[in-house]
Parts: structure tokens; sequence; C-alpha cells
């Protein structure tokens, strides 16, 4: 996104702060608690609503950028952005570990969850960004690995009138521990078109 710059780490709230987060330089290093999830209900059967997430405001006509690094090596390891209106209406979208190798994907919650992802194996070690633009009724989600080609992550429906948040998130449903550098948290315009990069 061009035009934009550094948001602060401080100027966002956590929603269930971690057990470490700590500046270094500009990046922010930050460790997962146990069991740290977000999910509602489908296949599972129960509700989560414990991971992590640095939150500020998302208006419609405005987009996020989150880039990270982070060794995702237990199962459902995770990291990216979360785009939240409140616990029954949320988006979340980054790189998981799934089935012994990355995978992007993305969760899209209206009062229940559903799930869509694809391996990338090759994104294991880089720097990752996902970017969520907001524009009418609707999140376009994209993600890239370091400076290569955008990938188109999800369409997702959000309500214009809907207030929500965004920022970048993490989770380590099994375990504890999962160390994350964030290394990039822009807002800027949203995208012109689906079909535009940005």
């Amino acid at each position: 996104m061009t035009g934009t710059k550094q948001f602060p780490w401080s100027d966002a709230a956590w929603l269930n702060p971690l057990p470490r987060a700590e500046p270094e330089g500009d990046d922010l290093l930050v460790s997962t608690a146990y069991a740290s999830d977000f999910w509602r209900r489908t296949s599972y059967g129960f509700i989560r609503d414990s991971g992590h997430a640095l939150l500020a405001p998302l208006p419609v006509g405005h987009a996020v950028a989150v880039t990270f690094q982070a060794d995702l090596t237990t199962l459902y390891d995770q990291a990216g952005v979360m785009v939240r209106v409140d616990e029954r209406t949320w988006v979340k979208a980054g790189v998981e570990a799934t089935d012994g190798t990355p995978h992007l994907g993305a969760v899209v919650t209206h009062d229940t969850s559903d799930w869509s992802l694809a391996p990338v194996p090759e994104w294991a070690g880089t720097s990752v960004t996902v970017r969520a633009s907001r524009s009418g009724d609707a999140l376009t989600i994209r993600a890239r690995a370091s400076e290569g080609p955008w990938r188109m992550v999800r369409l997702a429906h959000m309500r214009p009138d809907a207030i929500a948040k965004a920022g970048p998130f993490c989770c380590s449903p099994q375990r504890e521990g999962l160390r994350v550098r964030f290394t990039r948290f822009v807002f800027g315009p949203a995208d012109i078109g689906l079909h535009e990069t940005p």
C-alpha cells in the first residue's frame, strides 16, 4: 500500500493479551498462550475466543496489511490478520500449520465458522504479508510471501454498517509459546476493484 506508514503498535488494543509482546526496533515480538484459538461450533462443536489479536478501527473504504515471520511447527499454529466486529462476526486469514505443512487460508465467521485453505509449502520460513480490504459489503483478502505475487485468498461478506476493527493475530491451539515477529502493520485505502492487486 503506497502512501502509508507503520501504524504504532501502542495505538492498537489487544484482544486477549498474550504472555509476551515486546517491541524490538520497528518490530513486535510476541509469544502465544496455551490453547489460544478463534473458532465457533462448525464440525468441532466448541467455541473458542481466546486467540490474540491487536486491533484498531477498520472503516469501509480502508485496508489493513500485516507482515510477519513465524516458525509454524505444531498443528494449528497460525498467524495473520483478523477483522472483527464482535465474538460472533469475524474473519481471520493467514498461514496455518496443517497436515505437516504451511497452509494459506481463512476462517469466516457469522455465528458459525467456515474454513478454506490451500497448501503453501514454499512459504515456510518466509516473510508473509496478509491484506484485508474493506469495500461496500465485501472484505477482500490477499496474501503474498516476501515480494512475490499477491494471491487471492477469500472474498467474504461484511455488513457496510458494521463497526469493525482489524490487525495482526496469532494462535496456538495445541500448545503455548508460538513466537511470531510482526514487522509491518499499516492502514490505507481499500483496493480499487476485486481483480486489482494492491
